[in-house]
Formats: C-alpha cells, structure tokens, sequence
C-alpha cells in the first residue's frame, strides 16, 4: 500500500513539473525582431539642362537699297524759233485777203518716234497771233466742229475732205496744216496753206527745228 501511495505522488510530483514547466514556457515572449528603420537614400540631384546659347547678332553686309529709276529726260524743242521765219513767210504769199479766216491744223508728229507736238501747236498759234492778215478760228468754235464730226479736240484734221468739211462748217477760208517728219531726234517741220474752195495748196515751206537739251 505505500508504495502505491509512493508512486501515486511522485507521479503527481512529475505532472506538477511538467505542468510549471509548460506555463513557464507559455509565459515567455516570443522574441522580437527588432526593425532598423533603413537610412534614407540621398535624392539624386537636379540637372537643370544648359539654355540654349542665343545666336548672337552678326553685322550682315550693308545692302544699300535700289535707288528709284530716274525718268527719260524731256527733249526740249525750240518750237517757236522753228515756226516764226515759216509763218513770216506764209503771210507774204499774194492773193490772200486781209482779214481772210484761218484754220490751224494741230501739229502731226510723223518722225519715227515719239515726239509731244502740243507744244508746237501752241507756239503755231502764238506766231499767228495778230498777223494782220488771217482772222484765227477759235480753239472753242473748232472743238464744237470735231465734235460734230466724231473726233475729239486733239485728233488732227485727217483726210482734206474731212478738213475741209470742218473749215466751211466754221466759216474758214482756208487751212494750214503742219506736220513733224524725218527723224525725232532732228525732225523738220512742214507747212501747207489750202484754199477751202477748191483744195489747192497756195503755199507751202519747210524749216528744221533745233533741240535745246
């Protein structure tokens, strides 16, 4: 009997030890693994690109600009030392009534060139001014009869018949035409006086003219 008893207790002894032994384990902590915070990694640095190198203004070559085309020199013509000694002449031609109406033809350019006759007409009429012998058909009143006619004041007389519809729609006796020819750059001038009633040249003359520049 005491030794059941004996092993009775010394197996209780050997459950108490084991169990002492298990809450002693279960009482320890688990370990802890300790984290090291990890050290920050520096930023890499910003890289700003280099700015573009600005062209630099060079000197070009001086362009000197295109000077503007100076126009043709205007010829200059000594009209009225042309037509004077002409006119001179016409007038001392017999069988011409003092006071007879007159018409003046403009000048006709018939050079082989261009040659602004205006000027011409215009020291024509001049030297006809107060001659004593024609009675000048006004620019007015010869207008008016181109007009009737379809042509405009600066057209020329054209064919004698045409002209001398004209002259006897103005009352005019007779009529001088005048005319540039040859060459424009040394042209001769031509004048011719017609009878109106029949058509015939009563006189005619011929003089050079003299450029002045």
């Amino acid at each position: 009997m005491r030794e059941l008893h004996r092993y009775i207790l010394l197996a209780t002894t050997a459950v108490l030890l084991v169990g002492c032994g298990l809450n002693d384990g279960a009482r320890q902590p688990a370990p802890i693994k300790e984290i090291k915070p990890e050290s920050p990694q520096p930023a890499p640095p910003t890289t700003v690109p280099p700015a573009p190198a600005l062209p630099q203004d060079k000197p070009g070559p001086v362009v000197q600009p295109p000077k503007p085309a100076q126009p043709p020199r205007e010829r200059v013509w000594n009209w009225s030392g042309a037509v004077q000694p002409m006119v001179g002449r016409m007038l001392q031609v017999g069988g011409v009534s003092a006071g007879s109406v007159l018409l003046v033809d403009n000048v006709n350019n018939r050079t082989n060139g261009s040659l602004p006759t205006a000027k011409a007409t215009q020291a024509l009429r001049s030297a006809l001014a107060n001659n004593g012998t024609f009675t000048l058909v006004g620019g007015q009143q010869l207008a008016m009869a181109k007009q009737q006619l379809g042509l405009s004041a600066q057209d020329s007389l054209g064919s004698r018949s045409k002209a001398i519809g004209i002259a006897r729609n103005v009352g005019a006796q007779y009529v001088l035409y005048t005319s540039a020819g040859g060459n424009v750059n040394s042209p001769t001038l031509q004048m011719q006086l017609m009878l109106v009633q029949t058509g015939e040249i009563v006189w005619s003359g011929k003089g050079g003219v003299e450029r002045i520049q």
